[in-house]
């Protein structure tokens, strides 16, 4: 994947693919299974071009094939391309930067594009670094009574040992949080921010029922 290291390195017109309920955050992995006519229109100019696609939020509001966008949304790139023999088209996108929504453009694809304002988000392009450090323990504590409830369960030695930015991200872009509590661990302004955040979910939920158990042993 190319490095972008300031937000002048990213386009300033983008197209968009709007989700309820995605969440695509900075070097997060976000699979997609397309089968729109339009989207797949999106995704051959994509892979022409930069490859770079911004995944949104729709807010309520609008006309239904074309509602109202949330102001934020975040870049990727597609890093992953495979075609069904049914015509649809397995992607993943990786996530570059959020970006700020501005003006929608009168153009004559069949999939929408807008100008993006990656500038509010130039810390996206740089990870975390190495020595960043979080209460994973409190994390973990609250990821234990929200999964109990659902009867989830995850890799506890993965969760353990993962590297932070990655484990936060991949949390809050895979549980199945609200379309408005998505959009809030995106909009946190920082790492730091969206730790406090999905934290902060998870143990409001716990409030409602879960157990002290600690987690399970590694299997």
């Amino acid at each position: 994947m190319p490095s972008y290291s300031r937000a002048s390195d990213l386009p300033q017109v983008i197209p968009v693919f709007p989700l309820t309920g995605a969440l695509l955050l900075p070097r997060g992995a976000l699979p997609l299974n397309i089968f729109e006519p339009r989207y797949l229109n999106m995704v051959d100019d994509a892979m022409a071009g930069e490859r770079i696609i911004g995944m949104v939020q729709p807010r309520p509001g609008g006309e239904r094939a074309r509602p109202w966008l949330q102001a934020v949304g975040c870049a990727g790139r597609i890093t992953s391309y495979a075609e069904t023999s049914d015509g649809r088209y397995l992607i993943t996108l990786t996530g570059i930067a959020r970006f700020r929504l501005g003006d929608e453009l009168p153009v004559p694809t069949p999939y929408r594009q807008v100008k993006a304002a990656f500038a509010p988000f130039e810390h996206d392009l740089q990870p975390a670094p190495e020595d960043w450090t979080f209460d994973r323990d409190r994390l973990l504590a609250a990821l234990k009574a929200y999964l109990n409830r659902r009867s989830m369960d995850v890799d506890w030695s993965t969760a353990r040992e993962a590297p932070g930015e990655a484990l936060v991200n991949s949390l809050a872009m895979a549980l199945p949080f609200e379309p408005p509590e998505k959009q809030a661990l995106l909009q946190a302004h920082d790492l730091d921010d969206r730790v406090k955040a999905l934290t902060a979910l998870l143990e409001i939920d716990a409030a409602g029922g879960g157990d002290d158990d600690e987690p399970p042993p590694v299997q």
